[in-house]
């Protein structure tokens, strides 16, 4: 995986605001994974890979409010 993380094109929230402050960014155009990072890191970030299937339920998680955020 670590060889593809060039090709990845990452975005995040609108709503994040235009600081690059606290947000967590996602590449979703790779075939099978789904990457999170987080952006005050950007290239030096850790990335979280997950399958596509597992990223849609903790996104579903999330915006249940699941996470008490």
């Amino acid at each position: 995986m670590s060889a593809d993380l060039h090709r990845a094109v990452w975005r995040k929230s609108s709503r994040s605001g235009g600081n690059g402050g606290n947000c967590v960014e996602v590449a979703q155009n790779l075939p099978g994974s789904a990457l999170i990072r987080d952006s005050k890191l950007g290239e030096t970030s850790p990335v979280l890979a997950l399958p596509p299937a597992q990223f849609a339920a903790f996104v579903g998680t999330i915006k249940d409010g699941q996470f008490g955020g």
